[in-house]
C-alpha cells in the first residue's frame, strides 16, 4: 500500500472514531452549541427592536437586526465547536490512547487529520442548526444567488478548518482537558469583540482597531455581504488570507508539537 493510500485509510478510520465519540458523548458539543443559540435569542428578542432602530436608522423592527447578527453568530458557532476539538485532542494526549496508536502500524498524521475533519463536519452541522433557528425566528436571505450561497459555504468550511487546526494545537499544548477549554476560549471571545453585534464605527475609537484587525471581522463582513448583499470591499481577500494563514500556522504548530511529544 502506498503512503498516500495508507494515510487516507488511517485518516478515515480516525474520522469514524471521532464521529462515534461525538455521537456517544454529545453533551460537550450541545453545551457549546447552546452559546450562539442563546445569544441569538437574547439579542433578537431582548435587544432586537432597539438595535434595529439604531442600525437601520428608522423605526424599531427586529428583522433588520436579525439579518445583521446572524452571519456573526454562524462564525461564532464554528468557534464554539472548535473548543470541543481542543478538549478532545487534550484528552487523547493525556489518557494514553496516543501512545497506543504509536505502537500500531498507522500513518502518524492520521490521528490529527481525523480530529480536524470530524471537527469541520461538526462545525458545519452546528452552523446548519443555528441557521435553522435563525430562519425560524425571521432571518431571510432572498437576494443571494446560488453562487453566493456556495461561496458562503466555502468560506464557512475554510474558516472552520483554520480554527480547528489552531484548536488542535491548543489541545496539544494543554496539560489537561480543563486547560484546553480555557486556552481555546478566544474562539468565543473574539466574535464578541468584532463586528458581529454592532458596526465597528459605533465603537469607541480606541477599541476599533481591536475589532477590525482580527480574523472574525473580515470573515463576518464577507459572509454578510454574500448573504445580504452588503458591501464586501477588501474583506473577502482579508478573510481568505486569515483562513489560509491560520490553517498553515495551526497545521505546522500541531505537527511540530505532536511529533516532538515522546508519549
Amino acid at each position: 500500500m502506498s503512503s498516500f493510500s495508507l494515510a487516507v485509510r488511517d485518516s478515515s478510520t480516525m474520522l469514524r472514531r471521532n464521529l462515534l465519540h461525538a455521537r456517544r458523548y454529545p453533551s460537550l458539543t450541545l453545551n457549546l452549541l447552546l452559546t450562539p443559540i442563546m445569544l441569538l435569542l437574547l439579542f433578537v428578542y431582548i435587544f432586537g427592536d432597539v438595535m434595529s432602530a439604531g442600525i437601520g436608522g428608522g423605526g424599531a423592527d427586529r428583522s433588520a437586526y436579525i439579518a445583521y447578527i446572524v452571519p456573526g453568530l454562524l462564525l461564532m458557532t464554528i468557534g464554539s465547536t472548535t473548543i470541543g476539538t481542543a478538549v478532545s485532542v487534550s484528552n487523547d494526549m493525556t489518557e494514553g490512547i496516543i501512545a497506543r496508536f504509536r505502537t500500531l502500524a498507522i500513518h502518524r498524521g492520521s490521528v490529527l487529520v481525523g480530529h480536524v475533519i470530524a471537527s469541520v463536519l461538526q462545525s458545519i452541522a452546528s452552523v446548519v442548526l443555528v441557521g435553522a433557528v435563525a430562519v425560524a425566528i425571521g432571518f431571510r436571505s432572498t437576494d443571494a444567488t446560488v453562487l453566493e450561497w456556495l461561496a458562503a459555504l466555502g468560506l464557512l468550511v475554510l474558516f472552520a478548518t483554520a480554527l480547528t487546526w489552531i484548536a488542535v494545537g491548543m489541545g496539544l499544548i494543554s496539560p489537561n482537558a480543563e486547560a484546553a477549554g480555557n486556552n481555546a476560549m478566544p474562539m468565543i471571545l473574539l466574535p464578541l469583540l468584532s463586528s458581529a453585534f454592532i458596526p465597528i464605527d459605533t465603537m469607541p475609537g480606541w477599541f476599533q482597531p481591536v475589532a477590525e484587525y482580527q480574523p472574525f471581522t473580515p470573515a463576518i463582513e464577507t459572509l454578510r455581504g454574500l448573504l445580504l448583499g452588503s458591501e464586501i470591499g477588501n474583506n473577502g481577500w482579508l478573510a481568505l488570507a486569515w483562513c489560509l494563514g491560520l490553517t498553515v500556522l495551526g497545521y505546522y504548530w500541531s505537527k511540530a508539537k505532536f511529533n516532538s511529544d515522546p508519549a
